[in-house]
């Protein structure tokens, strides 16, 4: 059913489209990716996909919650999204710990003894790690850099007062220019 599910999930890449918004490069290579992935990934009964489909649909069911909210007009406050990709950034890093671990395992285990593949373990960190690079990329521009068009506050300068002239000339008091 996971891997079932991962086509529907484009639907939301045709409301973009749709909708003339812009299509970043992590939306569309995060559904590429996952969807090779989890096909790949069920030819070979993968063991570890099990946390991996926990996670995502988890996260899943927050966000597609927050789509939701926002199709019918109500706008939850900024920090829901923020929650949203943390969350997405907590999966990542999660996904590269199962990786790291069916790694350590599959080394002191007996052969055939754990159903997933060192290419698949390569494979899934690869993917886990390029999706925290990208995603974590995404919540500093999203969240936390200076927008656009905004100025940052800027202190004004402290300037000395102008110099008076005194016909032409810069007014002098005993040596000292005033």
């Amino acid at each position: 059913m996971f891997v079932l599910s991962k086509v529907p999930e484009l639907g939301d890449t045709v409301f973009i489209v749709l909708r003339k918004k812009p299509l970043i490069f992590l939306h569309w290579y995060h559904h590429i990716t996952v969807l090779l992935y989890t096909w790949f990934s069920f030819t070979e009964y993968t063991s570890s996909a099990r946390w991996f489909v926990t996670m995502n649909y988890f996260v899943h069911s927050v966000m597609y919650s927050y789509y939701a909210l926002v199709s019918m007009g109500k706008y939850p406050p900024k920090f829901f999204a923020m929650t949203i990709t943390f969350l997405q950034l907590t999966q990542m890093i999660v996904g590269c710990a199962i990786n790291i671990w069916a790694h350590n395992y599959m080394a002191a285990a007996p052969q055939r003894s754990c159903g997933i593949s060192q290419i698949n373990i390569k494979l899934s960190m690869a993917m886990y790690f390029s999706y925290f690079v990208l995603f974590a990329r995404f919540f500093y521009k999203a969240y936390l850099s200076p927008k656009p068009g905004k100025k940052a506050k800027i202190e004004p300068e402290i300037t000395a007062p102008p110099k008076k002239e005194f016909n032409g000339y810069p007014r002098q008091r005993n040596g000292v220019v005033h």
